[in-house]
């Protein structure tokens, strides 16, 4: 049997190629069809470049992830560190009041 090199496309089998075969002495033509997979038909560099655009696509779908967690956590810092310099402020302003009246009193009574 030879092949022809005919690649047919056939209703029947989509879009796999089918090729036809003839036999040296009775001329009729059999048809194989080759089964693959669809990825399968890509040439290896295809794949690879594929496999990278996938690999980055997550590497950066994480790392999105990871800045959205990493800005969320400082929102939250900033937001403590505010909370304490309040607290901070309204203590001086406390210990300030705090220091005149006993100023006044020794003061008073220095007198």
């Amino acid at each position: 049997m030879a092949v022809t090199g005919d690649e047919t496309e056939s209703a029947a089998t989509g879009d796999i190629p089918a090729y036809q075969l003839r036999s040296p002495n009775s001329g009729l033509a059999q048809s194989i069809v080759m089964a693959a997979s669809p990825g399968s038909m890509q040439n290896p560099s295809s794949q690879h470049a594929e496999e990278i655009t996938r690999k980055r696509e997550v590497r950066l779908m994480k790392n999105r992830e990871a800045a959205r967690e990493c800005r969320r956590k400082k929102k939250e810092y900033v937001k403590c560190l505010e909370n304490r310099v309040a607290v901070l402020e309204n203590q001086n302003k406390t210990l300030i009041e705090e220091l005149k009246a006993l100023k006044d009193i020794y003061c008073h009574k220095a007198e």
